[in-house]
């Protein structure tokens, strides 16, 4: 059954106030201070309905009738009334905040942003609100996790750059808190994740620079520690043997690498015997730290070597000349993470449903 709003159902201990009262108090958006915070008892005088009644309206309860709700709603937003969320988390025990732990780095281009901006398409229209927790390397990684559970700071945890053994997984999965991360782990106990497709990047990669005749192909990994680096290297070591090409891994580099680091370092290795012809790189800094040794050797992309590169942002549509590559779409990964832990955190979808790879 559902409640509509007329008088006789307001809440005996919240009574509205009356016609005379509203109109003596000339009360109407327009009329409100811009200094005084709106509170559920100014949208009660405005709609002439019980405060109960707006409080739950705004909660979206299908028991007040939709007509009302929306009227409601509507007078929230005209005098911009913002829950008070402390109190929420009170009468609730839920902070109706979603936390991204974010590290800060920069191989990928835009990574942070391309991921906020899919969360926050899948969270808009709903009660959470996404706060960014960084994280930054030289600390361990579990710490701001460890953090925010301790400190009931949010509902839900997404984050990145997972491990094999990933500590901050074990944790939430020890202590039953809801979250999704960006890339798998080699754990027993199955857990919720978005991944891109790595292994089939650089087997991809490796075929397309084989198929246009490089026959010593050179990759640059990210960090021994991550999984993804794993990922890549099988991918890549597939390919190569599959075709008997000459290979080279980056000795002395990663994906983590400072550009000038990756630059200097490419061309030390193009100006020795036996030169790589091909080039792999998981993100757009690193490809154009290769192009920056390419150019500085007088060497011409697409005549002396070739390369194929991970591309996450519209950079390399700019580029000439232009290059291989090969799309990840952080938007995507970031608004499908959202929507896998809105499903956790409701508590009804089996774990092992909350689980996507995205193709290449």
């Amino acid at each position: 059954m559902s409640l509509d709003d007329p008088d006789d159902r307001r809440g005996t201990n919240a009574p509205a106030a009356t016609n005379a009262d509203r109109s003596s108090a000339n009360l109407s958006p327009a009329n409100l201070s811009p200094h005084v915070k709106p509170t559920l008892r100014t949208i009660a005088e405005l709609t002439g309905l019980a405060v109960t009644t707006v409080s739950r309206a705004l909660g979206d309860d299908p028991l007040i009738a939709r007509d009302t709700r929306q009227r409601v709603q509507a007078a929230a937003a005209e005098v911009g009334y913002l829950p008070d969320r402390a109190a929420q988390r009170l009468r609730t025990g839920r902070t109706n905040v979603i936390s991204l732990v974010l590290d800060p780095h920069e191989e990928i281009l835009g990574y942070g942003t391309s991921m906020i901006r899919g969360m926050t398409a899948t969270l808009r229209g709903t009660s959470y609100h996404l706060v960014i927790t960084p994280h930054f390397s030289d600390t361990p990684q579990i710490d701001p996790v460890r953090h925010i559970v301790r400190n009931r700071m949010a509902d839900g945890i997404l984050f990145s750059r997972t491990e094999p053994s990933d500590e901050r997984v074990k944790f939430l999965m020890e202590t039953g808190f809801p979250f999704v991360c960006h890339g798998r782990t080699e754990l027993a106990t199955p857990h919720p994740y978005v991944d891109y497709d790595n292994y089939a990047f650089t087997y991809q990669a490796a075929k397309k620079l084989i198929a246009a005749g490089c026959r010593r192909l050179f990759l640059i990994l990210p960090p021994e520690r991550f999984t993804f680096h794993h990922h890549m290297r099988h991918g890549f070591m597939t390919a190569v043997r599959e075709e008997g090409v000459g290979f080279e891994i980056a000795d002395g580099i990663t994906l983590d690498s400072k550009a000038d680091a990756v630059r200097d370092h490419v061309a030390t290795r193009l100006a020795k015997a036996a030169p790589p012809d091909g080039f792999i790189c998981g993100g757009e800094v690193s490809a154009m730290a290769v192009m920056s040794a390419t150019h500085d050797l007088g060497l011409s992309i697409g005549k002396d070597l070739r390369l194929v590169a991970k591309q996450t942002s519209g950079l390399f549509d700019q580029v000439r000349p232009r290059i291989e590559t090969i799309y990840e779409d952080l938007s995507e990964a970031g608004r499908l993470m959202a929507e896998l832990l809105l499903k956790r955190m409701a508590g009804k979808t089996p774990v092992d449903e909350l689980q996507a790879v995205l193709g290449v």
